[in-house]
């Protein structure tokens, strides 16, 4: 196939692409595709056509065309995830309470460093759960707070965002969504 001359060829060479990249795709990196000879808003439209055409086909379509915060990919559809689970024979990964506590501290209030986790949640926080985070690639350091010590601020990373399905942190809900729920479980 020669360069694509209509925007259909375009969709089958943005289709091929995002099907068999194993990482989300950027719109730098698909705009290499066509050699530079490419908008970016031609590209956010062949896209989201793109995306329409997938989901208008659910009754043969196992997969969807989704934006997550480091780029585009395809991924199999929500109903299909419990049948691929059992391909691999891996628990998931389960993190205490301690853990989720810190993780929301860091996602709602980030930059934080490892004091204003402690202050926020009265305790002291465990080295290894920093570690797990990190190693998980959900948290980094993105600074030093300008203080004596500079103490090293802790945020999100797109793995994070990533691995949630979000393309940005303003999809999360309010955290006075858990807030209030938490106050009904007690009652």
């Amino acid at each position: 196939m020669n360069e694509p001359n209509n925007t259909q060829e375009m969709k089958q060479v943005l289709e091929a692409a995002l099907l068999t990249s194993s990482e989300p795709l950027s719109l730098d990196d698909m705009l290499k595709l066509f050699a530079g000879r490419m908008e970016r808003a031609t590209l956010r439209m062949l896209l989201d056509e793109l995306k329409n055409e997938w989901q208008a086909d659910k009754v043969k379509s196992t997969m969807e065309l989704v934006q997550v915060a480091s780029g585009w990919r395809f991924q199999a559809r929500s109903e299909y995830v419990p049948f691929l689970a059992r391909l691999t024979p891996e628990r998931p990964q389960r993190y205490s309470r301690a853990a989720m506590e810190t993780l929301a501290i860091i996602v709602y209030r980030q930059p934080v460093t490892r004091g204003d986790i402690e202050q926020i949640r009265g305790v002291a926080v465990n080295p290894n759960i920093m570690r797990s985070l990190q190693e998980r690639n959900w948290i980094d350091v993105v600074g030093h707070r300008d203080v004596p010590g500079r103490p090293a601020l802790y945020a999100t990373t797109r793995t994070f965002l990533d691995d949630l399905n979000l393309r940005s942190l303003s999809e999360l809900p309010p955290m006075e969504a858990f807030t209030q729920q938490d106050i009904q479980l007690q009652l």
